[in-house]
């Protein structure tokens, strides 16, 4: 009883003070109204559960190749949902046959006809450097995205696809998917994330520079096994109602709790054990004092329904 007591007290002196430095924390710039999503030509956004958003790689004529207007896309697309108080979780996926066959070559012959028109070396290296660097933040708008990611990968996810999975939280895939790191084949070192993330994904840099340097298709069989995937479901039907399934387990959570633990997670990767254990010390000051915490425990301890939590 005096535990009990003590957690209604605890609820009753919550502050707004307290609430907008724990949100501070996250992110210096929450909005506090749902964001206007963007209407895109290469990817699709639906919300199919409350709070749930999947957004679809759309060129399915194509195979959902990349090109430099779906990077942009993409990085636009995350950088709104991740300050979005009505998303709370992310499908990544791909429309049609294809989850994406990778780089659009087109996009490729493009822009070495941009730098056919240079002369000089020195200013095509800064013009290219640009261009990677663009490429580069639009696959890392998943990891730093404020909002977990859960990739769902049907068949084919070559080159490109590698990179951006990598980035995402979370992995499935359907048994017909295969992968392949695909750089090395068309004379190239990949550069836009998988050879930082995909070592750290599966746990092995044995495995991992195997793929790399020959290039080799791995099915997902091997993907699972490895670690690149967490579940393999029969079809690409089973395999997004999964997606889904999981993202409402996910929304359903304090959003304050799901974002500092994504946000831990990652800056913890790059950084020792000590300085990840400082950083969720210097968040949880503030968020072990927020009513989402004193909502969940209470519901806990008296067996109630389990809290709603407020937007974020």
């Amino acid at each position: 009883m005096l535990g009990q007591r003590s957690l209604m007290l605890g609820r009753s002196v919550i502050t707004s003070q307290i609430q907008s430095s724990a949100k501070r924390l996250l992110c210096s710039a929450t909005e506090q109204t749902p964001s206007k999503i963007n209407k895109f030509k290469e990817i699709a956004v639906t919300i199919p559960k409350p709070f749930v958003y999947q957004v679809e790689l759309n060129k399915p004529q194509k195979y959902n190749a990349i090109s430099m207007q779906m990077w942009i896309e993409i990085k636009d697309c995350f950088e709104q949902l991740s300050d979005d108080p009505d998303c709370r979780v992310i499908i990544l996926s791909g429309a049609g046959k294809h989850f994406t066959a990778g780089i659009d070559l087109n996009s490729m012959m493009k822009l070495g006809q941009e730098l056919s028109q240079i002369e000089d070396v020195g200013r095509k290296a800064v013009h290219l450097n640009k261009r990677i660097k663009l490429y580069q933040d639009g696959f890392s708008a998943l990891e730093v995205c404020r909002k977990p990611v859960i990739a769902a990968v049907h068949s084919a996810c070559i080159g490109a696809g590698i990179d951006i999975i990598t980035a995402a939280d979370i992995r499935y895939c359907s048994e017909d998917a295969w992968f392949q790191v695909k750089e090395v084949e068309i004379g190239m070192a990949a550069d836009v994330g998988t050879l930082q993330r995909l070592p750290k994904a599966i746990g092995s840099q044995s495995l991992a520079r195997e793929l790399c340097l020959t290039g080799r298709k791995f099915l997902s069989k091997e993907a699972h096994a490895s670690g690149l995937v967490s579940k393999v479901f029969a079809d690409k039907d089973t395999l997004i109602n999964g997606a889904i399934e999981l993202a409402e387990t996910i929304a359903s959570m304090s959003p304050i709790a799901v974002q500092a633990t994504k946000k831990n997670m990652v800056y913890s990767l790059d950084h020792t054990n000590q300085e990840g254990l400082d950083q969720i010390r210097e968040m949880n000051q503030a968020f072990l004092q927020s009513e989402d915490f004193a909502n969940a425990v209470m519901a806990q301890i008296s067996k109630d329904e389990k809290p709603v939590f407020s937007k974020l």
